[in-house]
């Protein structure tokens, strides 16, 4: 491997690890600062966590990979998630940021759902602290997952040794840089990074799809538009082929959302309530850019390949071999921290979130309930060690799927999560009883569903992606529930 890529590479590792220094300077006293920043986040800083932290290696793998596969078809993931994020913008962040200093400044998302419902504050955070962990750990192996591929597609043969393959060496490399940033800095340095990271990923979504259609073998949009429709005429097509079960699938990955821990955290960390408008703006640009580029990716990519008779084996490393491909050793490096970064802001924010809540919602909460703040954050470290090492057993498969990963664990928060969040913060009927009843059954139904195999067949017919029922049934049970239940002196006032 040439030297330029170990350059760009080792230097953004030290640049994420510099970082982490600097926040434990900064904000790691307590456990507000450790796990939440001291709610010190600036709108631009709260955007682009929110982002990269949502993103992932799907971004530049799974989503690319998608569209390598199956065409613009599979856009409709990303315009799914981009109404998803704006309705999760404008309809949660201003009333999470308000509500949780309102209820207790709570700092995790279960000491928030505990005080909106004091009357199963003990059920609801143990419930939800369990569903966090459990669903994080499978989303973090799939950021290890990605990390794995990309040594195992970049690096070929430099790891080997001792018996390590170049995938177990990826996942090793990618958890530990991680864990050095995270277990220091805490919140603040995993929001911190993934600003930077944001910014070297939007930056390569721009650089390679242009390469890649302008640079030498591209030929251009016209004679890239011809190459795929002389191959598949459906892989420039937004509709061909594409069932109303399978578009349905497609876009209700936007109604994950609402649901997921470690995007609505950054809404609770940012300065003030007036900002939360700010950060919208500059998340839906970073968004919408970063998923055309994604999108076109994917798209021209295949055209490229198909001009230079290239044989892709698995289409999630598109964005690897034309890195290695098409550019100068010392920019290949640096598109290879951009899909590391894709990769790294989501694990750091995961693990971040498992942390609180094993610290917050199980450790003070029935072991420690004197534990000091200096004493919390080391469990809170410690549990940040923990988690990693679950989801790098869990990622030792080197046939996962990134996407498929991905996905079943966004609709597992999706579910459990989304339909109580909405309803605790805009209707105040909702009670206890209701929201225990939703989590419960928003978590089941997904992992019922998928145990049974119907995300991928149903009925004789395409699969129905998991998070359609289990949002819906979760919804459901939370209004029928807390309708025909009354919890005495729980109802609040919730500021709109």
């Amino acid at each position: 491997m040439a030297t330029g890529v170990w350059i760009s590479l080792f230097g953004y590792f030290a640049l994420m690890i510099a970082i982490g220094f600097y926040a434990m300077r900064k904000a790691t006293s307590s456990s507000e600062d450790y796990m939440l920043g001291g709610r010190s986040l600036s709108p631009k800083v709260a955007a682009l966590s929110a982002g990269a932290s949502d993103m992932s290696g799907w971004l530049l793998l799974g989503l690319p990979g998608a569209m390598f596969a199956s065409g613009l078809g599979s856009a409709w993931i990303g315009i799914g998630l981009l109404v998803g994020a704006f309705f999760n913008w404008t309809l949660v962040a201003p009333r999470l940021r308000e509500q949780t200093v309102h209820y207790g400044n709570a700092i995790t998302i279960p000491a928030f759902l505990s005080n909106r419902f004091p009357t199963q504050a003990m059920s609801l955070r143990t419930v939800s602290a369990i569903v966090i962990v459990i669903f994080f750990a499978v989303y973090t192996a799939s950021g290890l997952v990605a990390g794995g591929k990309l040594f195992e597609s970049a690096f070929s043969g430099i790891f080997t040794f001792g018996g390590l393959s170049d995938y177990a060496a990826g996942v090793i490399i990618t958890l530990g840089v991680v864990l050095a940033y995270t277990v220091v800095g805490g919140f603040l340095a995993v929001s911190m990074t993934d600003f930077v990271q944001g910014c070297i990923m939007m930056l390569a979504l721009v650089i390679m799809p242009a390469v890649v259609l302008f640079g030498e073998g591209g030929g251009g949009f016209a004679q890239a538009s011809q190459t795929l429709n002389e191959v598949d005429p459906t892989l420039l097509s937004w509709t061909e082929g594409l069932t109303f079960i399978g578009w349905l699938s497609a876009v209700t990955w936007g109604l994950g959302y609402f649901g997921q821990p470690h995007i609505i955290v950054r809404f609770m960390a940012i300065r003030t309530l007036r900002e939360v408008p700010v950060a919208r703006n500059i998340g839906m640009s970073w968004m919408l850019i970063s998923l055309i580029g994604a999108i076109s990716l994917g798209v021209f990519g295949r055209a490229y390949a198909i001009r230079n008779g290239m044989d892709v084996q698995d289409p999630e490393t598109i964005f690897i071999i034309l890195a290695n491909l098409l550019f100068h050793p010392l920019i290949t490096g640096f598109l290879y921290a951009a899909l590391l970064a894709a990769i790294m802001s989501t694990i750091s924010s995961q693990l971040l979130v498992s942390s609180s809540s094993l610290t917050e919602d199980f450790y003070r909460l029935f072991l420690r309930k004197e534990a000091s703040e200096k004493e919390s954050v080391a469990v809170g470290r410690i549990s940040v060690v923990l988690v990693g090492l679950v989801a790098a057993v869990i990622a030792s498969d080197p046939d996962s799927q990134v996407l498929a990963l991905v996905s079943n664990a966004w609709a597992g928060f999706g579910a459990a999560f989304g339909p109580l969040i909405i309803l605790s913060l805009m209707w105040p009927r909702a009670n206890g009883a209701g929201a225990i009843a939703g989590m419960v059954v928003g978590a089941a139904t997904v992992m019922i569903w998928i145990t049974l195999g119907w995300n991928g067949e149903f009925m004789g017919g395409p699969g129905v992606y998991e998070i359609i029922p289990g949002f819906i049934a979760a919804w459901i049970a939370i209004m029928v529930v807390s309708l025909a239940t009354q919890d005495v002196g729980e109802y609040q006032h919730i500021t709109r």
